[in-house]
């Protein structure tokens, strides 16, 4: 087994691309997107993915690449800043602190350090996939159909490979009662170290910056919406908008303007994805598309973590493709279980869906800064 189809040139497939070709693999990617993506919100790459990193060789354009925040800044319907809540700092084993980075950011250096050892193709897809015991054949929208030893879907919550090999996405996506809207606010920001966090019942506003820019962001609570379509921007645009179009305070209904004119806003529901199986004979999925908990779980490092799973249980079974995807979704369930589990809990502190649970949550903050500051 040599030739690896990957849907996605995300966070997963460009980090599995590099490590199929380091144990002997020839990947192919193919990613619908003409090309990186240049936006996208802060992800950490932490925990199992710090070794990953350090590995391929990126911590150094990570670090580059990364923002300037050090703490989160609870602030009041007039602006007024409030507790300072310092961001966690982990190690690696190495030594590393764990790295905030733009996601897109973080794809561009992981398809960097892939490209040259793996083949890349953009603005196409695949369209249907017919398998049989040694292998995938694979029909893609514009380049001509191909054959593959495996195929792996790394392809993201809206997964084209999950829905071509497993079905359709509502069997498996799970709405978390949460969406999340993203643009660039377009201005430098005063204090270029600190996110600020404003919420309303149900519903946040913050202010992220980076290095040369700052990103907005509305996250809030809503109901699974009918036929919702993640590319239909201007209905996202409806939906934000009737979200937060009766809050007056801070400066939400600026804010709301930028969003209203934007050209580069990302929207989405909040989602599980669960499967009981990531794998259907030679096809797999990686990522997001086999166990997001997009927003809340730590979706990056859990791709980064996965795909060198994944190839290192391809590596060591030789021909024996089944045995190497069981090995794969049998240790990284392990990581990504965790991270659903406490989905939930993750939305409740971010968006706290009443008064008291927002005063809760700022004096839960309050004492536990208080605590951090007494060891």
């Amino acid at each position: 087994m040599r030739t690896v189809l990957i849907s996605g040139a995300g966070v997963a497939g460009p980090t599995l691309a590099f490590w199929l070709a380091r144990a002997g693999f020839q990947p192919t990617v193919v990613e619908r997107a003409q090309g990186q993506r240049s936006s996208g919100n802060p992800v950490d790459v932490r925990g199992p993915a710090l070794p990953v990193a350090e590995q391929m060789g990126v911590i150094p354009a990570l670090r580059e690449a990364a923002t300037t925040v050090k703490a989160m800044r609870l602030i009041d319907s007039r602006g007024r800043r409030g507790v300072r809540l310092p961001m966690p700092s982990g190690r690696s084993a190495a030594g590393t602190m764990e790295i905030e980075v733009p996601r897109a950011d973080l794809a561009t250096i992981l398809y960097g350090a892939a490209r040259d050892h793996a083949e890349f193709v953009f603005d196409d897809t695949i369209t249907a996939m017919s398998q049989d015991p040694d292998g995938v054949d694979v029909t893609f929208e514009r380049a001509d159909p191909r054959r593959f030893d495996l195929v792996v879907g790394a392809d993201g919550l809206h997964s084209t490979v999950r829905r071509l090999a497993f079905g359709q996405e509502q069997d498996f996506v799970r709405h978390l009662g949460v969406y999340v809207a993203t643009t660039p606010l377009g201005e430098r920001v005063d204090h270029p170290d600190e996110a600020l966090m404003y919420n309303t019942p149900g519903r946040l506003v913050s202010v992220h910056p980076s290095r040369d820019h700052a990103l907005l962001a509305f996250i809030f609570r809503g109901a699974l919406i009918p036929g919702f379509d993640y590319r239909d921007t201007a209905a996202h645009k409806k939906v934000l908008l009737d979200a937060y179009g009766d809050d007056r305070s801070w400066r939400v209904p600026e804010f709301l303007d930028r969003a209203r004119e934007s050209d580069d806003l990302y929207f989405d529901a909040v989602s599980r994805v669960v499967l009981p199986s990531w794998s259907h004979g030679r096809i797999t999925l990686l990522g997001d598309a086999a166990a997001s908990v997009s927003l809340f779980g730590d979706g990056s490092s859990m791709a980064m973590a996965g795909a060198q799973t994944l190839a290192e249980a391809l590596r060591d079974a030789g021909a024996d493709a089944g045995t190497a995807l069981k090995r794969y979704e049998a240790e990284h369930r392990r990581r990504t279980d965790a991270k659903g589990r406490a989905a939930r809990f993750a939305a409740a502190l971010v968006v706290p869906s009443t008064r008291p649970g927002i005063a809760f949550r700022n004096a839960a903050a309050r004492v536990a800064l208080r605590g951090g500051k007494a060891a």
